[in-house]
């Protein structure tokens, strides 16, 4: 993978603003022609800078629903524990981020659940279910103060 310079940084913030802005008018931002935008584009996706492209949905436009941040410690930490865990993880759909921690927890969980009796449905169910789980602690949002997809590229 190639070092990004400043135009590559400028570009990937653009993008990541709004990824479905065409060549013509991020060329023109960047004063540059379509021709190396449009290759910068493709290889970003090749060396998987960019890994796909997704609609951010409004969540006060769609259904209501609560955000859960769950941390989850394992009876043992065990290279072949964590990676079940993980893997397990992947297929639950209400878990929209998963990370490994260090510290008092061993995961980090942010859950989206329709409400109250859905995440207990959730984690009663499913996460509590899992080999390896001793305990869960949940918090729950009130309030959402801010939410970006934007990785800010130094």
């Amino acid at each position: 993978m190639e070092k990004l310079d400043a135009t590559d940084k400028q570009l990937l913030e653009l993008l990541q603003e709004d990824s479905n802005t065409n060549v013509r008018e991020l060329a023109a931002q960047l004063n540059l022609t379509k021709t190396p935008v449009y290759e910068r584009i493709k290889r970003y996706v090749r060396e998987g800078i960019i890994k796909k492209y997704v609609a951010v949905l409004d969540p006060s436009k769609i259904e209501k629903s609560m955000v859960v941040f769950c941390s989850v410690s394992l009876d043992n930490q065990k290279l072949a524990a964590i990676e079940s865990f993980s893997q397990a993880v992947e297929d639950i759909p209400e878990v929209i981020e998963c990370y490994l921690m260090g510290g008092a927890n061993d995961f980090l969980l942010k859950v989206i659940v329709k409400d109250l009796h859905a995440y207990h449905q959730f984690s009663s169910g499913k996460l509590a279910a899992l080999p390896n789980v001793s305990q869960i602690k949940s918090t729950f949002v009130l309030d959402e103060i801010k939410r970006s997809t934007v990785i800010p590229l130094f």
